[in-house]
């Protein structure tokens, strides 16, 4: 999980990615490489499920990813500095944790429709030393947005990105597992001060008849972060990271991060509970959000550097009227190193709370609650540079809001292959 770096890999890909920067730094290896012009990568995900109490029903089942990857060095392929191209083509597998737990925030962040897909295809141009970075194309929006290095090793879904957001619009913003066209330019004002914003079509699913761009009626989704980050210098440091910015920006992991961000989507939308005089729901002009996020290094050992306790927090309002979700809270702690034999792996608890819009609410004739909670506890362990083992239990309270649902206990065993 490198904010600003190679992105458009999975979240445990990221994590293998740091382990092995942060035990580079530890041996005094310099973390500036020379990288191909031509970088292609396979990255497979796959995850054993069983719901063991409670949920929907008992019952197991297996999903996966495969990520095909290929990075262009515009610079040295066509002589034009601060160009990157990049296309990421997609296969999604298997089954589906939801319809064993029953729950709204989504067990699996790998879990979705079965089929193959472009995942991402854009150009990206920085420009002044840098400092500027201007991005086109097919993107998912999370990979720089509301992005916390410290969640990446939770398997929630809304450890990735919040659920008031990413089951917000009519289906979702430009993120797992679909994504939508459009634009992002990210500035670097002062060293650590990130300021970014997108402009993207309103709505990135597939439709029977096929995908359309901008179809009218779709509106845009508009979103804008700023983000503060301290990064620690040392010799083995970029010689200029204020001015490293963008998707292939390559900095090291911070040890802290502050974001602010917001959310708009300019389409109308209908109220889940009002209605017009003959019955039909009230439309709303627009839908919007916002979300704080915060990360912070607790404790680094001197003589380990990789020993390490981080504290994340999330917290995000949606739109009550037309959203499941009105407001959301998330909050975690990491501990890496525990072991001496093992020092990059690590191990985590998270808490995810969903809370149901009063509109959304109304719906459910007094049979639901207020309320989805997800306790996690995971493990990451990197075998080697290419692959990791995960094991993870998740306790879920009210899934779905949904009285009639017991409480569900489930466990993941998940893996990582990259190439």
């Amino acid at each position: 999980m490198i904010e600003g770096a190679v992105m458009h890999r999975s979240r445990r890909t990221a994590a293998l990615v740091a382990a092995a920067t942060l035990a580079l730094a530890a041996h005094g290896v310099a973390s500036a490489q020379v990288t191909p012009a031509i970088q292609p990568a396979l990255v497979y995900d796959g995850a054993a499920f069983a719901d063991l109490a409670g949920g929907v029903r008992r019952g197991t089942t297996y999903l996966g990813t495969l990520r095909l990857q290929l990075t262009l060095d515009g610079s040295r392929l066509a002589g034009v500095p601060g160009m990157t191209l990049f296309v990421e083509g997609m296969n999604i597998h298997g089954g589906h944790p939801g319809s064993f737990a029953g729950d709204a925030q989504g067990v699996s962040s790998l879990e979705g429709p079965a089929r193959w897909m472009l995942y991402e295809a854009w150009i990206q141009q920085n420009l002044v030393d840098n400092q500027l970075s201007i991005l086109i194309g097919r993107y998912d929006l999370n990979t720089e947005f509301y992005r916390l290095q410290s969640a990446g090793p939770f398997l929630n879904s809304s450890f990735g990105i919040g659920p008031e957001f990413s089951q917000s619009g009519r289906s979702g913003p430009s993120i797992f597992p679909d994504t939508s066209v459009g634009a992002r330019i990210a500035w670097k004002p002062a060293r650590g001060v990130v300021l970014r914003t997108a402009i993207l079509d309103g709505v990135p699913g597939e439709r029977p008849e096929g995908r359309k761009l901008f179809a009218r009626g779709d509106g845009l989704l508009l979103v804008a972060e700023g983000a503060y980050l301290f990064r620690p210098t040392s010799k083995d440091s970029p010689r200029n990271p204020r001015f490293r910015l963008g998707r292939v920006a390559g900095l090291p992991p911070y040890t802290a991060k502050i974001a602010l961000g917001t959310w708009h989507y300019t389409a109308k939308y209908p109220d889940l509970s009002k209605t017009t005089p003959d019955g039909q729901p009230v439309q709303h002009k627009g839908s919007s959000g916002a979300y704080a996020l915060a990360d912070l290094t607790l404790y680094t050992d001197s003589k380990r550097p990789a020993r390490r306790v981080t504290l994340f927090g999330q917290f995000g309002l949606g739109d009550a009227r037309a959203n499941h979700f009105a407001r959301y809270t998330g909050i975690g702690i990491v501990m890496s190193g525990l072991l001496k034999a093992r020092e990059n792996d690590e191990l985590g608890v998270a808490t995810a709370v969903a809370h149901n819009s009063a509109h959304f609410a109304a719906q459910q004739s007094g049979a639901g609650t207020r309320v989805e909670a997800t306790l996690e506890c995971t493990y990451l362990a990197p075998l080697t540079s290419r692959l990791a083992i995960q094991p993870d239990l998740q306790y879920v309270k009210h899934p779905n809001g949904d009285r009639a649902i017991k409480n569900a206990f489930v466990a993941m065993l998940r893996f990582e292959l990259s190439f």
